[in-house]
């Protein structure tokens, strides 16, 4: 083999193969010695095989993969991809190849898998895709419609839509691309960061592939080739965020047994058969679970347990795009890589399937492009809105999918999860806060640099503590009492919103009147999900736990907060109520301290962190350009913040810049293990380097 494998300062892999199969070996291989443990965690993951090594907390999972048939929608993609398109298809074997051949070097150097007892398995073909597949399952949030008919059961069909916004359970990103017209350059600015739930290791990793037929740096998702959501080849960069796109349907069937043990559904048509076996869930230190698989004609049955006899029962069906298509868009990774022009980014996302994104990018030639790219089914408006009866024929999918805006790019253009592109094809959006606010700052300058974009990334202005501002500014007018209580504040309570009403809006992580309006915030956030108008939904509903992020009251009323404070079955007088005693109950405890001693990271990590307080504190919120996401009145802790930044250079890639939360190794001890870590947590970048004389050549 011609692989050679080159190191930067922050140990980030740089290769270079002969042909496009190995290098994707060599990617496979470098990610596999790195990150050991990651892929095989996620490997497990993908195939509901977790708690045969992680312990019982997993079952829940686990179930749910094998009932969602995850792996063998994989296996199904994967041969349809080698019929349609063998080229890719041998591709991702070499991946596939590259990985089973770094991975025992990679699990003696991972500590984890002594700790487990885990010993480093096999990858198959499809087993990149069946990580694409786990990764983004639940990316476009159909749990949410289990939330809407619990509201609509609950509490009335008219709040169905009362907690709409970009809740804890989605994944949005901010992005931007600035035209040359409006750089000092001349060339094109891409740029941005996506918001995932964060990791360690990281989900994204930058890595470069290099070869005849191209040359390209981007971020990996690890265990999948290529570099499907960002990258750079020199010519032309792109970059991705959610499309907030609704995709995924859920069905309500109606199921029987009969005397022989077959299964059956039924469906617009009458009753019909439906597919069920039974599989064995592996638990360590305790005994196996069997879970009852079954399909219908909709889909998999991912909720609802089974029952013996012929009385029959309830179950919820997913439907989505790749189960029944048997396309994964896999054929878009190398077409991507070989891209020279915006028209060849086009070109390849006709292609994409899931999940749904808005697209950006920019070439040298000064072309432009912003534009959805996904599959999103024609049916019924109600499919997007709550679970639908699997007998009603109005709930089907039509044969296509829908059509996919576009826009054209005026001096710069914003993503940023919120209404806009993508707004005929979902439901629920971000708030507008991160896209305005974006938008706002690229209006500042004609001249944007790589450096200069970068401080984009590090604002903290919070634009969504106006509307809670306003209700502290309300707090001490109106009479002394109102029906007995005293509509007053306390002297410490007038203290408090005195300050609040001096802040300047910013989530510094210093900022102890951040940390002020957060436990304000927080104080609300309670009190209004205590609020008796909010009763009948704090019964935790019947679904698994999995689901729970979705289906909490808390959240749900920490994420609405804006909303909730003008709208909703909460009477004003008592919004007004709320925030005076929440006021009252800040001023009256330990002052709090600043944001970013309680705003500390808290990633998730398959083995957790026997030292969890070493964890930094970090600035930013949920609404902030620099988002970082905790959960309101409950935790201030961060689980879910920038997983990557970026700002690609189309004037000189050399210019251009990333950073990842930790570092590029996975390994506990390594120096690249957690070394990007303090950038990140700033807000700052690290170079990207391309030239191979400023690199360091790793000996095999």
């Amino acid at each position: 083999m011609s692989i050679e494998v080159y190191r930067d300062a922050w140990g980030v892999p740089h290769l270079r193969a002969a042909d496009p199969e190995e290098l994707a070996f060599a990617q496979g291989r470098v990610t596999a010695r790195d990150r050991a443990w990651q892929l095989e965690v996620e490997r497990h993951r993908a195939q509901g095989t977790t708690a045969a090594f992680l312990g019982a907390a997993e079952l829940g999972w686990d179930a749910f993969v094998r009932r969602a048939r995850l792996a063998d929608t994989a296996r199904r993609c994967f041969e349809r991809l080698a019929a349609t398109d063998p080229a890719t298809a041998a591709w991702v074997r070499a991946y596939a190849a590259g990985v089973n051949d770094g991975l025992a070097e990679g699990a003696v150097r991972a500590p984890e898998f002594a700790a487990t007892g885990l010993a480093a398995g096999r990858w198959e073909p499809w087993t990149p895709l069946a990580l694409w597949l786990s990764t983004h399952i639940l990316f476009a949030g159909f749990p949410t419609k289990l939330w809407r008919d619990e509201v609509a059961r609950r509490l009335g069909e008219e709040w169905t839509e009362l907690f709409a916004t970009d809740g804890p359970g989605t994944a949005g990103s901010n992005g931007w691309v600035v035209a040359g017209g409006r750089t000092a350059s001349g060339a094109a600015l891409v740029a941005g960061d996506p918001h995932r739930f964060i990791e360690a290791p990281g989900v994204y990793q930058q890595i470069r592939l290099a070869c005849p037929e191209y040359d390209v740096v981007g971020l990996a998702v690890p265990g999948v080739p290529g570099l499907a959501h960002f990258g750079h080849t020199g010519p032309v960069a792109w970059a991705i965020t959610n499309a907030m796109a609704d995709y995924q349907d859920l069905y309500r069937e109606r199921l029987r047994r009969l005397p022989d043990g077959t299964v059956e559904a039924l469906g617009p048509d009458g009753w019909a058969p439906a597919a069920a076996h039974t599989e064995t869930i592996e638990v360590a230190d305790a005994e196996p679970v069997r879970v009852e698989v079954i399909e219908t004609d909709r889909g998999p049955v991912i909720i609802g347990e089974p029952r013996d006899g012929s009385a029959g029962w309830e179950g919820i069906a997913l439907r989505h795009p790749p189960r029944v298509t048997g396309e994964l868009g896999f054929g878009v990774l190398p077409a991507l890589l070989r891209a020279r022009t915006v028209a060849d980014v086009d070109a390849a996302l006709d292609g994409w399937v899931e999940p749904v994104n808005v697209v950006q990018a920019a070439d040298t030639r000064g072309g432009l492009l912003h534009r959805v790219a996904g599959h999103v089914p024609v049916r019924d408006r109600a499919n997007s809105l709550r679970v639908v009866p699997a007998r009603d024929p109005a709930h089907a999918w039509a044969d296509g999918p829908a059509p996919l805006p576009r826009a054209e790019v005026r001096g710069h253009a914003v993503m940023a999860n919120a209404r806009g592109l993508a707004a005929p094809l979902g439901v629920e959006f971000a708030p507008p806060h991160r896209a305005a606010r974006i938008d706002e700052l690229l209006r500042a300058s004609t001249a944007w640099t790589p450096e200069t974009t970068a401080a984009i990334h590090r604002d903290t202005d919070n634009p969504s503590a106006a509307r809670l501002l306003e209700a502290v500014r309300r707090a001490d007018e109106g009479p002394g009492v109102v029906e007995g209580r005293p509509a007053r504040l306390s002297p410490a309570g007038s203290e408090v919103r005195r300050r609040l009403l001096g802040w300047d809006r910013r989530m510094d992580a210093e900022s102890v009147d951040a940390g002020l309006y957060a436990a304000v915030r927080g104080a609300v956030v309670r009190r209004l999900a205590g609020h008796e108008a909010f009763a009948a939904l704090r019964e935790p509903a019947p679904y698994p736990e999995l689901f729970r992020p979705w289906l909490a009251l808390g959240p749900r009323v920490a994420f609405a907060l804006e909303t909730l404070l003008v709208a909703g079955p909460v009477p004003a007088g008592d919004v007004d109520r709320i925030v005076r005693e929440a006021l009252d109950e800040v001023g009256a405890g330990q002052p709090p301290a600043a944001w970013g001693v309680t705003h500390r990271l808290a990633p998730w990590q398959a083995l957790p962190d026997p030292d969890d307080d070493r964890w930094p504190g970090l600035g930013g919120d949920h609404d902030c350009v620099f988002s970082t996401s905790s959960v309101p009145g409950w935790t201030d802790r961060c689980a879910r913040a920038s997983a990557a930044r970026y700002v690609w250079d189309l004037a000189d890639r050399e210019r251009s810049r990333w950073i990842v939360p930790f570092g590029a190794s996975g390994v506990p001890g390594d120096p690249h293990h957690r070394d990007q870590l303090p950038l990140w947590l700033r807000g700052e970048l690290a170079p990207v380097t391309t030239d191979w004389q400023k690199l360091t050549k790793e000996q095999e």
